[in-house]
């Protein structure tokens, strides 16, 4: 059953290839050790549904979390070098455990590191789901996590959610669970009295009015806002997901009424587009001005000099920028084609006076129709 298919709950217990994330709160105990017994857990029912012929990516955090006690840090650090340290340390210490556990049932792991670049950038893109699939053929279990040992601010993704949702689209997933400490999403603070647990989203209306909180403990990145972000690029690209607690992964599995469930709104897209919209960070703004607005959005053209008539911030090409309107709301976002230094002198200009003045190499559009996500 493919992912388009997979419109109900219950449809769940047909899904063939599935992508479960896990977070940091659920490996680790309080002192920041990573729970052996978490583990054993979640790797048993992963185990007993590949035995049925599923297919499993496993997306799990703690690679940090795991490094803290080695290196007799008291808590998460806060600073760069610091975290990739403590990545570089955990990172070995978590797959270790995975081996030993999943070897119990005699699986196979593979341990798969991911940066931005490696999701955005098309041959890296294309390598990577050729060897997750490959990997997926071989009854091997693929263990990803982002690559915090050497991902710096400008190529992060920040949490293993998005990452999931990312990797879900990869290997063409008819499903992706969001494992957290919470059993589902609900309407304001679980702990405040009078919450209501939400069981499905099917739309972007089933959200409003709903206070979704942060970061949920002290080894994890993410929190409730993160999972619903991640669940919403899942749906928009055509992929059913559930968020739920990780002790519930076996009756969410089965389509059991358990966590919250996001109903597939779309259509497989550009893994690109879908960076774009969900995941870039914007260097800075083109200012558009109402035609160029309506060839964009409306028409879905490319962005040219001519309908440009501000630029804000300091980027290079190819880094992501808002486009935004005379009213000061962002329309669409995209990869320039020219840098922040370059691009002033080109504006309101048409492309062939561009070309005349300044060279062939200014014949480009500032934003390529396939290098932009109209919001």
């Amino acid at each position: 059953m493919s992912s388009a298919r997979l419109r109900t709950r219950s449809d769940l217990s047909h899904a063939t290839r599935i992508v479960i994330k896990i977070g940091s709160s659920s490996l680790t105990r309080d002192d920041g050790l990573l729970n052996g017994e978490a583990i054993d857990s979640l790797v048993d029912v992963v185990a007993n549904a590949h035995r049925s012929g599923v297919e499993v990516v496993l997306v799990s955090s703690g690679a940090i979390a795991a490094g803290i006690e080695p290196l007799g840090l008291n808590r998460r650090p806060s600073d760069l070098a610091t975290s990739q340290a403590a990545a570089a340390v955990g990172q070995g210490l978590l797959i270790a455990r995975y081996s030993q556990a999943f070897a119990r049932h005699n699986i196979n792991v593979a341990q798969a590191l991911f940066t931005v670049d490696d999701i955005v950038r098309r041959k890296s893109y294309r390598n990577a789901h050729r060897t997750l699939t490959r990997l997926l053929q071989l009854g091997v279990v693929p263990i990803v996590n982002e690559n915090d040992t050497v991902a710096t601010h400008e190529i992060r993704f920040g949490d293993n959610d998005r990452v999931a949702a990312f990797v879900s689209h990869m290997v063409h997933a008819d499903a992706l669970f969001l494992l957290t400490d919470v059993d589902s999403l609900y309407d304001g603070p679980p702990s405040q009295a009078g919450a209501r647990r939400i069981p499905e989203v099917r739309s972007a209306d089933d959200l409003r009015g709903v206070l979704v909180t942060g970061r949920g403990s002290t080894v994890g990145t993410g929190g409730m806002v993160t999972k619903v972000k991640a669940a919403t690029i899942a749906a928009t690209s055509g992929i059913t997901s559930i968020v739920t607690k990780a002790e519930l992964i076996g009756p969410a599995l089965d389509g059991d009424d358990v966590g919250t469930w996001f109903a597939p709104t779309g259509k497989r897209q550009s893994v690109r587009l879908l960076w774009l919209r969900y995941a870039a960070r914007p260097r800075g703004q083109l200012i558009l001005d109402d035609g160029a607005v309506r060839a964009v959005v409306e028409h879905r053209k490319s962005l040219l000099a001519a309908g440009v008539t501000e630029v804000r911030g300091v980027f290079s090409s190819q880094q992501p920028v808002d486009l935004v309107n005379t009213e000061g709301n962002v329309v669409g976002r995209g990869l320039v084609a020219f840098s922040s230094h370059d691009i002033p002198e080109m504006l309101g200009k048409p492309t062939g006076e561009l070309v005349e003045s300044m060279g062939e190499g200014y014949g480009k559009q500032l934003v390529h129709r396939d290098d932009l996500a109209v919001f």
